[in-house]
């Protein structure tokens, strides 16, 4: 059995389990801030940006009660606002009225919280949420992260891929709104989006899904030509289509590489 250095935790935040894989060899002393301040910051953004609490900064931004004007708050919706126009709409955290960032903020949480991490010295790290997931550094010496993108309708590893510094994110598994029409999109099975930043990978792969399989295909082509960020579309009946950097991560000399 190979022992690492470093340390896990994995706790219930956000209604599903999220776990911090640390790797990086420091002292058990420094190790338990680091992943005390972890889950901290994470219970802290779904207190602030959860839509079904009602005293998170959203609840009561959607009710039209005072908030309090948190930098991250203004960043987040702003964002979001770029987010929908560079999406053409596709990616929107307003719709039928109500403002629900979901499809950015899990993201974005543990992208800022891999910065963290790694500003902190611990920078070699996975940081899994769900289908998001974000590695840093080295799994251990010499060896990049091998990351099982899972299929969320079958459960099934459709691709593993092997990197040192990426966001990996796939929605599909829980319903993603149309935005155009209120109604959920049905048309995919599931949209993987992997690139440097996962905030950005996360609202992506979102907006990918909803536009469902024509404009879907032809968003994730125009975004691996101009962005660092490259698409897996699997279809309602079990087909897969990526772009074609995506492969650059799964391919032969990747799996030697791991």
């Amino acid at each position: 059995m190979t022992i690492f250095p470093g340390t896990a935790r994995v706790e219930m935040i956000m209604g599903m389990p999220v776990s911090v894989d640390i790797r990086t060899a420091l002292p058990q002393r420094e190790l338990t801030p680091l992943l005390d301040d972890a889950f901290a910051w994470l219970r802290w953004v779904d207190d602030t940006f959860s839509p079904v609490k009602e005293d998170s900064q959203v609840g009561r931004l959607n009710r039209g009660q005072t908030i309090r004007q948190i930098p991250e708050l203004i960043e987040v919706l702003h964002r979001c606002e770029e987010l929908s126009e560079a999406t053409g709409g596709w990616f929107e955290a307003r719709i039928n009225g109500v403002i629900d960032p979901s499809g950015y903020i899990k993201g974005w949480a543990l992208e800022r919280l891999s910065r963290a991490l790694s500003n902190a010295g611990a920078g070699d790290h996975r940081i899994t949420a769900g289908n998001d997931i974000r590695v840093r550094g080295s799994a251990a010496p010499g060896r990049r992260w091998r990351i099982g993108i899972r299929d969320p309708r079958l459960d099934v590893i459709r691709k593993v891929v092997f990197a040192n510094d990426l966001g990996i994110a796939t929605s599909g598994g829980a319903p993603v709104v149309d935005p155009r029409t209120g109604k959920v999109q049905q048309g995919l099975g599931a949209v993987t989006v992997i690139g440097p930043d996962l905030g950005l990978a996360d609202a992506y792969a979102t907006a990918i899904y909803a536009m469902g399989p024509v404009l879907a295909r032809r968003f994730a082509a125009d975004l691996a030509e101009s962005n660092p960020y490259q698409t897996m579309i699997i279809t309602r009946d079990g087909k897969e289509v990526s772009t074609p950097g995506f492969a650059d991560h799964y391919g032969a000399e990747a799996r030697l590489a791991g």
